[in-house]
């Protein structure tokens, strides 16, 4: 077992903002393809506290055969603002949160206990007050990741969830292999995305960029029809992404209820690279988000466990080149 903590200078090119130099407990992983570094969970150090994201999975960069895959897309860092979190990062729906009354709590999984505030809807972009992180407990190799995070709160949820970030072996795979385990009172009902923030070789947002699923899909929302546009199984962009410029849908359609929807490729044609999502689980939603330096399909599935159940699943990234 190798683990690889360091000292990380945080100064990254694409960002214009200047990153302050931290003690970020992180561990580097490699299987001889892909080489990866990830930032680990820590209340007092770790890169990211924010409340909206799980903490195991806080990605610094990725490269297979001198492509890079993730790297910050962000101006600003704060180890608490909610999207200054980098690569596959992962999101669970709050528990409790619509029952619970101003001052008492709810659960984020991946995050803790946190503190409702007001009256007010939830909201991602918020940072909420954490009461209790739960109990982490990371396991490094040289090839992979584990992660453990197990909690209970006074509500009645309680749960053990562990996720373990694999190099596939003698393969250009990143995979995700997650469980959750309800050790509460209550049934645990959420929805988990991957908001999928890679920068393929830090190219921005526009033609050079193919996203690709194995449906007609269909969109509407912001920039759609008129910056991005929906061709056959495509989208495509007409033109580059302007500096703080968005397009967004919260919703494609023309998936079905089969896991094999759940395939989506994110290409650069500029640069011959891609990756290529896919995942044991069928599909609930698609949300598509993009700014000037990321396109990010955002695919949920639902998840439901009783007590005392367990339920896992899978989400795998194949990375490769493309004829340019």
């Amino acid at each position: 077992m190798k683990k690889v903590i360091g000292l990380t200078l945080a100064i990254f090119g694409l960002c214009a903002g200047t990153m302050p130099l931290a003690e970020w407990p992180q561990a580097e992983l490699s299987n001889g393809l892909i080489q990866t570094t990830l930032y680990l969970p820590d209340a007092k150090q770790g890169y990211y506290r924010g409340t909206r994201f799980d903490w195991s999975g806080a990605f610094k960069n990725l490269t297979y055969k001198g492509h890079s895959f993730i790297e910050p897309w962000f101006e600003n860092y704060d180890p608490k603002l909610h999207d200054a979190i980098s690569g596959p990062a992962e999101e669970f729906t709050p528990l409790g949160y619509t029952d619970a009354k101003p001052g008492d709590t709810f659960v984020k999984i991946g995050v803790g206990v946190l503190r409702k505030p007001d009256d007010k809807p939830y909201a991602f972009a918020k940072y909420y007050d954490v009461t209790d992180q739960g109990k982490w407990t990371t396991k490094t190799y040289n090839d992979h990741l584990d992660f453990t995070h197990e909690l209970t709160d006074s509500t009645g949820y309680g749960y053990r969830y562990t996720k373990t970030v694999r190099l596939s072996k003698n393969k250009p795979e990143l995979v995700l292999e997650h469980s959750l385990k309800n050790t509460g009172i209550r049934p645990i009902e959420t929805s988990t995305y991957d908001h999928n923030f890679f920068i393929i070789d830090k190219q921005p947002s526009g033609p050079t960029v193919n996203i690709e699923f194995p449906f007609a899909v269909k969109a509407e929302g912001k920039g759609f029809g008129s910056t991005i546009q929906t061709q056959g199984n495509r989208l495509v962009y007409s033109r580059e992404l302007e500096k703080k410029e968005q397009v967004f849908s919260a919703g494609l359609q023309g998936f079905d209820a089969s896991p094999t929807s759940y395939d989506i490729r994110i290409e650069n044609k500029k640069t011959g690279a891609g990756v290529h999502i896919t995942s044991d689980q069928p599909l609930e939603k698609l949300v598509y988000w993009a700014c000037a330096t990321t396109s990010c399909p955002e695919p949920y599935i639902h998840l439901k466990v009783d007590p005392g159940q367990e339920i896992k699943w899978k989400i795998a990234y194949e990375f490769y080149e493309i004829a340019k």
